[in-house]
C-alpha cells in the first residue's frame, strides 16, 4: 500500500504534463471572411431576427412549424442528440465506483451428511482518474453531445431554408401561370383582330396562322409550369412528411423583406453558424482524445475491496456466520504496449489536425455563402429594376404596334414579336422576383438565421 501511495502522489507532481489540458475556443476571425468586396463592421446580424418574425407569411410560418414536428432528418438529429445525452451519462457514471453483488450458496451430502453453505457477498471497485483517463473521456462526450446538439439545430436551419425557397418557388410559377394565361387572352384578342384584318382583306391568312401556332406554343409552356408547380408541392409536403397534395399559399408580390441585410461582423458565425460550431465541437473532441492517448502511457491504479457473510468455513459449518472483509489496492503499469499506444497517439495527433482543417475550412465555406448570398441578392435587385424599364417600354411597343396593324401597313410580324418579348420580360421579372428572395433566403441562412 505504501509503494501505492507514493506511486500517487509522483503522479500528481507528472499532471503538468498537458493530459488535464482544456480545450481553447477559436477566438479571432480573419476581417476579411466575407470578401474584400464585403465591408460589414455592422454589430447586428439579421441572423438574430427569429425565423417566424424574418418570415411574415402566415402561409409559410405554418408550413415551417409543421416541417419542425415532422420531418424525418430533423427527428433523427434529435435522436442522435439523445443518444450522446446517454453517452455522457455513462461518461460521468465512470467516476463512481463499480459495485457488484454476488451470493452463492452450496448444498451437498456425504456418507449420510448434508452441509449448507452460502456466501452473500459483494465487491466494489474503483479506478482513480490521477492521470486524466476519465476526465478526457468525459469532456470527449461532452463534445460528442454539443456537435450532435450543433448538427440538430443546421439541420432546423437547413430545413427552413428548404421550406421557404420551395415555397416561394410555388409563389413564382403561380405567378408565371398568372402572366401565360394572361397573355393568352391579350394574344386571342390579337388573332381575332388578325381574322377581321383578314376578312377585310387587310392581311393574309399566314399572320392567322402565326399567331395561332404562337398561342399553342404558349399554352404548352402553361402546361409545363402546372406540371412544375404539382411537382414543387409534391416535394414542399414531402419536406414535411406528408403524402402529395395541395399547399395553401399566398402570392410574390405580397411578399416584404427588409432592404437593410445588416451581416454583422465575421466573428459572429462563430456563434451564429451551427455548421462552425458542430466543426469547432468536433475539433474539441479531437483535442480530447489526444489527451486520452497521451493518458494510455500511463499506470492505472485501482482500489477494490469486498465484503460478505458467510457461514463457510473450509467446507465445513463450523458457525452460524461470519463476515468477510477485504481490500486491495493496484497499479497496472504498460510495459509492453508502448508500440500500440505510441500508434495511438499519432493517429489521435493527425485526427486533431484533420479536424482543425475541417474547422478551418467551415469558415472559409461559411464566409464563401455570405458572399455568394448577398452578391445574388444585390444582382437580382438590379435586374429586378431593369426588368421593369423593359416592361414598361415593351408594353408600350405592343400597345403601338397593335395600333398599327390595325390602321397602318404595319408588319404582323412586329406585333407578334413585341408580345413574344413582353411576354419573355414578364416571365423573366418574375423569375429575378423570386432569385431576390430565395438570395435573402440563403443569406439569412449563411449568417446562422433560423436557429431561433
Amino acid at each position: 500500500m505504501k509503494k501505492i501511495l507514493i506511486c500517487i502522489i509522483a503522479a500528481m507532481a507528472l499532471t503538468s504534463c498537458g493530459i488535464y489540458n482544456k480545450y481553447s475556443a477559436a477566438e479571432s476571425v480573419d476581417g476579411n471572411l466575407y470578401g474584400e468586396n464585403v465591408d460589414s463592421e455592422d454589430t447586428v446580424s439579421i441572423a438574430a431576427i427569429s425565423w417566424r418574425e424574418f418570415f411574415g407569411d402566415p402561409f409559410l410560418q405554418e408550413l415551417i412549424d409543421s416541417a419542425l414536428v415532422r420531418n424525418t432528418d430533423l427527428q433523427a438529429a434529435r435522436l442522435r442528440v439523445a443518444e450522446a445525452e446517454a453517452a455522457l451519462m455513462s461518461a460521468r457514471l465512470s467516476y463512481l465506483p463499480s459495485i457488484s453483488a454476488h451470493p452463492q450458496g452450496a448444498v451437498s451430502r456425504w456418507d449420510g451428511e448434508t452441509s449448507r453453505t452460502y456466501n452473500l457477498g459483494g465487491s466494489a471497485s474503483w479506478e482513480i482518474d490521477i492521470f486524466g483517463k476519465t476526465t478526457n473521456a468525459k469532456r470527449q462526450s461532452l463534445m460528442a453531445l454539443e456537435a450532435s446538439r450543433a448538427y440538430e439545430q443546421a439541420v432546423q436551419t437547413s430545413l427552413i431554408a428548404s421550406v421557404a425557397n420551395s415555397y416561394y418557388s410555388l409563389l413564382m410559377l403561380d405567378e408565371q401561370i398568372r402572366i401565360g394565361e394572361e397573355t393568352l387572352q391579350n394574344w386571342e384578342q390579337t388573332i381575332s383582330a388578325l381574322r377581321a384584318l383578314v376578312r377585310n382583306g387587310g392581311s393574309n391568312e399566314t399572320a392567322v396562322l402565326q399567331a395561332e401556332a404562337n398561342k399553342l406554343s404558349l399554352e404548352a409552356s402553361v402546361v409545363t409550369l402546372r406540371q412544375s408547380l404539382t411537382e414543387g408541392e409534391n416535394a414542399l409536403r414531402s419536406l414535411l412528411a406528408q403524402t402529395p397534395g395541395h399547399v395553401s399559399r399566398g402570392e410574390l408580390s405580397g411578399q416584404v423583406f427588409t432592404d437593410s441585410l445588416t451581416l454583422g461582423v465575421p466573428l459572429m458565425l462563430l456563434a451564429n453558424r451551427p455548421d462552425v460550431r458542430q466543426a469547432e465541437a468536433q475539433l474539441a473532441q479531437a483535442f480530447y482524445a489526444t489527451n486520452s492517448a497521451r493518458a494510455a502511457f500511463y499506470p492505472s491504479i485501482t482500489l477494490s475491496g469486498s465484503a460478505g457473510w458467510t457461514n463457510n468455513g473450509g467446507g465445513v459449518v463450523v458457525n452460524p456466520g461470519q463476515w468477510l472483509f477485504s481490500a486491495v489496492g493496484s497499479l497496472v503499469e504498460p510495459l509492453f504496449n508502448h508500440g500500440s499506444n505510441i500508434s495511438n497517439l499519432m493517429i489521435a495527433k493527425s485526427e486533431q489536425e484533420v479536424a482543425a482543417l475541417s474547422f478551418e475550412q467551415s469558415l472559409l465555406n461559411a464566409g464563401q455563402e455570405v458572399n455568394d448570398a448577398l452578391t445574388g441578392v444585390q444582382s437580382a435587385r438590379e435586374r429586378l429594376s431593369l426588368d421593369e424599364q423593359m416592361v414598361g417600354k415593351l408594353e408600350d411597343a405592343v400597345h403601338k404596334t397593335e395600333l398599327l396593324m390595325r390602321y397602318t401597313s404595319t408588319n404582323y410580324l412586329e406585333v407578334l414579336t413585341a408580345q413574344q418579348s413582353l411576354l419573355s420580360a414578364r416571365q423573366s421579372m418574375a423569375q429575378d422576383k423570386y432569385a431576390e428572395i430565395s438570395g435573402i433566403v440563403t443569406l439569412y441562412r449563411a449568417l446562422g438565421g433560423g436557429v431561433r
